[in-house]
């Protein structure tokens, strides 16, 4: 703790407010609320008991500053809104900004439709859902079309003409056709009441009315028709299945687990609507630990410490849950206490116009939900570990492994690779591209046009290194003026020894080495020997994909120019178009293409181009469009 966060302890005051943690660059990288702000900052400080991430946390905190805020209600809602402000690496973020599919019937309208939206506007419709993972909404529309002959179009009907016809929906009985005025209003009011009685959750009476559509179709030995109300009532009765047998329904709640297993944070949502499970999902937490994760550990091992930041992780994440969602259901159940939950209450209940419950079961069908939500996180962070261990292996420890292999003092971190490519000597290129930490960082990606037109790779390798080199510590350009700790040349001995030249005239020390694509040996600068690494080596992998991102990005340039090269000079075989007038019009047009499709006014409008050039140049490409 330094002296400036020593004082700025003293001066805190004891109310209610929002800190906010700042690292060496000022960066802010922990927003937190407080009940009273001076007991609540100074126990990150002060405390014995920490976590291993507040431990990290404490350790990058070289400033704090805090906001005084009225009411806890008023600094929950404030930490929520920085959060999304700075997106500090220590705090949640729910960065999962998905829609969920709602089923809309606007009652407003005089025979409404039944559709699929992902977006709720005020505009008196009912809405059904959301629908989560594991909820096919398509089904449901499917299976409502098949019972209730229901409009999914969105015409509107009002400006139809009366002699409008009806479409296909109506001919297979899919449809009543509100639109050639074949029903009343009262009609198909009845059916929507219908679909709406569904929607809450009342089956009997849809499975009735396909039922009686499957036997009525095999009685006139309409069999494709009798298989199609068979497969809806298969679907039916999946939904039916999702029926939690002790709750009524019309129940409506959202269950929210979280679960920690000391690297990673996993919160799984379940979604109960009209008394059935319909779906749910899981979200990770970004890591604020480094390095590896470790085992998932039983719950009995969670320390205190441990235990208060899930309730502060799953508090934030419940707020940025729902200031996504247009809706919420009248109960939200947890498997933690909260530490802020009448504020929490406060502020849901006055976005959504609604009294809200929390509640932390004990017993009971509830409890069995939050074990399953509990269940699904904890598979999900088995899971996402696994994921990340692979991903590790495959980047940051490949970089670790080529460090110890390679004898580096460091881990390259930013690894870069040059390739050239040419077509038979003319339209040589290089290209640059760059892996940080093991990834492909496609912002610092650089090309070259190479100034030796020649078939010299050598020599290209030299002028492309020493233009790059020279740029290092003293460039506008950030990928350039950076100083890589490791330069991979695609090639063998030649390539990696003009490579070398150039690093010595530019005047800088770069490690460096070059990859044989043939057998994919390493070459050394101080070494006639090449090394051969196993081909299962992760970190020979890393290599090959920087060499192959440094081949496939030089190809991808050099085909570029060559392909516009000999487009441009198709233009120089119309005669009276020589290299002036090529390049006026490659000016003015930018693209062969644009140049190949304007009229002749347009072609005649430009400075330098007479009418007689563009009436040949019309000819030229109309003739050519003909063969």
């Amino acid at each position: 703790m330094n002296d400036v966060i020593r004082q700025k302890l003293k001066d805190l005051p004891q109310s209610p407010g929002v800190y906010i943690m700042s690292d060496a660059s000022g960066t802010v990288i922990y927003v937190g609320k407080a009940v009273n702000l001076k007991n609540r900052v100074s126990q990150y400080f002060h405390s014995s008991v920490k976590t291993e991430k507040t431990m990290k946390l404490v350790e990058n905190i070289v400033d704090f500053r805090y906001i005084m805020c009225a009411t806890e209600e008023e600094a929950l809602v404030l930490e929520n809104n920085l959060i999304k402000k700075y997106a500090p690496k220590y705090n949640i973020l729910l960065k999962d900004d998905k829609q969920y599919p709602f089923i809309k019937i606007n009652v407003k309208e005089k025979f409404p439709s039944v559709q699929v939206v992902r977006k709720l506007v005020d505009d008196g419709s009912k809405y059904f859902g959301p629908y989560m993972v594991g909820v096919n909404t398509k089904d449901i529309l499917e299976l409502i079309g098949s019972a209730f002959p229901v409009r999914s179009c969105n015409k509107d009907l009002s400006h139809l003409p009366s002699s409008h016809r009806p479409c296909l929906m109506s001919h297979i009985g899919r449809c009543l056709a509100p639109c050639s005025g074949n029903v009343t209003r009262e009609e198909y009011g009845k059916v929507i009441s219908d679909v709406i009685s569904f929607l809450k959750g009342n089956d009997e009476e849809i499975k009735k009315v396909i039922e009686k559509k499957m036997y009525d179709a095999s009685a006139r030995e309409d069999f494709e028709s009798a298989l199609y109300f068979k497969n809806r009532l298969h679907t039916l009765d999946k939904l039916i299945r999702q029926q939690i047998a002790a709750l009524p329904k019309d129940y409506n709640m959202d269950v929210f687990s979280v679960l920690d297993n000391g690297v990673y944070t996993a919160v799984s949502v379940l979604m109960v609507r009209g008394g059935k499970l319909v779906g749910g999902d899981n979200y990770p937490v970004e890591s604020i630990n480094s390095g590896l994760a470790k085992p998932v550990e039983n719950a009995e091992n969670t320390t205190t410490d441990e235990l208060q930041l899930n309730r502060n992780l799953l508090e934030q994440f419940i707020l940025q849950y729902y200031y996504n969602m247009p809706s919420a259901p009248d109960e939200i159940v947890v498997n933690t206490t909260l530490p802020s939950e009448n504020a929490l209450l406060s502020v849901l209940s006055d976005k959504f116009d609604k009294k809200l419950n929390i509640i932390v079961p004990q017993r009971g069908i509830r409890k069995q939900l939050v074990e399953m939500a509990e269940n699904n996180a904890k598979n999900y962070l088995e899971t996402f570990v696994v994921k990340q261990l692979k991903k590790y292996n495959l980047t940051e420890g490949a970089v670790q492994k080529l460090q110890e292999i390679l004898r580096l003092p460091s881990p390259p971190a930013r690894m870069e690779c040059f390739d050239i490519s040419h077509f038979s000597g003319t339209d040589v290129v290089a290209s640059m591209t760059v892996f940080q930490n093991g990834e492909p960082k496609k912002s610092a990606y650089r090309r070259f046009k190479v100034k030796v037109q020649q078939n010299n790779d050598f020599e290209s390798m030299h002028e492309t290194l020493l233009r790059r080199l020279s740029k290092i510590g003293n460039s506008e350009d950030e990928s350039f003026n950076a100083h890589p700790d490791l330069i991979v040349i695609d090639g063998g001995k030649g390539q990696l020894s003009r490579a070398q030249d150039a690093m010595r005239e530019a005047g800088v020390y770069v490690n460096m080495i070059s990859l044989a694509e043939s057998d994919e040996i390493i070459y050394f600068p101080d070494k006639s020997e090449g090394l051969y690494m196993s081909r299962r080596s992760p970190a020979l992998a890393l290599l090959m994909r920087l060499r192959d991102e440094a081949h496939r990005f030089a190809v991808d340039y050099a085909t570029r120019l060559h392909t516009n090269r000999l487009k441009v000079s198709s233009l120089k075989d119309i005669e009276g178009i020589g290299d002036k007038k090529t390049d006026i019009l490659y000016n003015h047009f930018k693209t062969i293409d644009r140049i190949k499709a304007a009229p002749v006014d347009t072609l005649a409008a430009v400075k330098g181009i007479s009418r007689s050039d563009a009436e040949k140049i019309r000819a030229f490409f109309d003739g050519k469009n003909q063969k």
